[in-house]
């Protein structure tokens, strides 16, 4: 009998500065990248502090000045999550219980019929979110 052994997953590390410990650290890159116009993104979470921040993958790659890599993202640039709104891929989000900013990285239906997205949040981490709720 053939047993499957399980591989971990290779974890990419790149080095950004991180501006929560005013320095250059270690960054895993967490989620899928997304491809979006702007350019393909993918969020990095620092290894010392867990604080993550949305990169640049193109600028990243092709520059060796990565402070440019890193996306800034602002509650003015977000929509503020509404469970009977509709989200697209690679939207910005703000959860406001939460205080937090995510970018939607999947949409998909759940058992019961309905529609969640998929959201890699910058302190809250992946969250599956209600979208399109009828009431």
């Amino acid at each position: 009998m053939a047993t499957k052994v399980r591989r971990a997953r290779k974890a990419k590390y790149v080095k950004l500065f991180s501006p929560f410990l005013m320095k250059e650290t270690k960054h895993e890159l967490i989620g899928e990248p997304m491809e979006s116009a702007e350019g393909r993104r993918q969020w990095a979470r620092c290894t010392l502090s867990r604080h993550s921040q949305l990169v640049d993958l193109d600028v990243l790659e092709a520059k060796s000045d990565k402070t440019a890599a890193i996306v800034q993202v602002s509650k003015e640039d977000s929509k503020i999550y509404n469970p009977s709104d509709v989200y697209a891929v690679g939207d910005v989000i703000y959860h406001q219980k939460w205080d937090d900013l995510g970018v939607v990285l999947s949409k998909e239906i759940i058992s019961n019929g309905g529609f969640a997205i998929i959201v890699q949040f910058e302190k809250q981490k992946e969250k599956k979110l209600i979208e399109n709720l009828v009431k």
